[in-house]
């Protein structure tokens, strides 16, 4: 095998790894891809004799792409639109296999939420060092700045991360609470509404261009609860599914996913929950069925 031959092999070894770090960078399951696409495209051309470690090298290279991504992102957002990253999605369990990394040990969607609030520099030093393992040489390399400047960085945004309530471990009991959620909805019970939800859950939705009045945040149990009660329409169509790893649902009539809902549960409580109800962005989820079969477009 010639050299190119033997980076391709090495670099395809390392491709699911590489797109988990640029979606816990990006929030964008799309923009992952191109990340990871465009390190390639970096790399392929590159000498890769004396690398001891190649994931390791690889990661930097995707972080550094990933960074420039943010920075131009930010420069043309013009707009305070709600924003929901991109939830992972599995029905009954089943992710296509490009989704498996991306599932296991996937960061909360409302943890994601977070992380989108933060500087470019700073979600690059937590995300490479706090769930990769990167050490604080390589990142300060990757942003141009000391070492010290780099564990700074982190270090902020580890407090921003730090007072995000930790989902209860228990997926059944994730799931009993979010069915009895749905079920309150269903019934207009609001006050079993209120015996779910933690008194400071906080509800986002994001209906993208062609759904921008459903885009909203709320705060507080009651408010919450108020506006829950108006989708009970939508029980006959919920589907159990887990949503980044953690219990939640798919709104689908047939092949039409109208909603992804991601819900986090702490000591038997509501305390987040993140709706994604933009036609365009559903429509680019490969959302599965227990069948392997993908679900159609919006």
């Amino acid at each position: 095998m010639d050299e190119h031959g033997w980076l391709t092999a090495r670099f395809e070894q390392h491709r699911s790894h590489l797109r988990g770090v640029a979606y816990r960078m990006l929030g964008s399951i799309t923009e992952a891809d191109d990340a990871v696409q465009e390190a390639w495209l970096r790399v392929c051309g590159q000498d890769p004799q004396g690398i001891e470690n190649m994931q390791a090298w690889l990661t930097t290279v995707v972080g550094r792409v990933c960074l420039n991504m943010l920075r131009s992102r930010r420069r043309y957002q013009t707009s305070a639109e709600v924003h929901v990253p991109d939830p992972v999605v599995a029905l009954d369990g089943v992710t296509d296999t490009h989704e498996d990394v991306l599932a296991a040990d996937s960061v909360g969607l409302a943890l994601q939420v977070v992380l989108d609030s933060l500087s470019p520099a700073e979600r690059l030093a937590f995300v490479l060092h706090d769930v990769f393992g990167v050490p604080f040489a390589e990142i300060a390399r990757v942003l141009d700045r000391s070492e010290a400047s780099a564990q700074q960085l982190a270090s902020r945004a580890r407090r921003r991360v730090r007072g995000m309530p930790e989902p209860d471990p228990d997926l059944e009991r994730q799931r009993e609470v979010v069915d009895a959620f749905f079920a309150a909805s269903r019934d207009g019970d609001f006050e079993a509404l209120l015996e779910i939800l933690d008194p400071e859950v906080e509800l986002r939705i994001d209906g993208g261009v062609l759904r921008k009045k459903s885009s909203l945040v709320l705060r507080g149990a009651d408010a919450v609860a108020s506006h829950t009660a108006t989708y009970s329409k939508w029980y006959p169509f919920v589907r159990p599914a887990l949503v980044n790893g953690a219990a939640g649902a798919v709104v689908a009539t047939g092949h039409s996913v109208l909603s992804v809902m991601a819900f986090t549960v702490t000591n038997g409580k509501i305390v987040h929950i993140d709706a994604l109800m933009d036609p365009d962005r559903l429509d680019r989820l490969a959302i599965w069925r227990s069948d392997g079969s993908e679900m159609g477009p919006t």
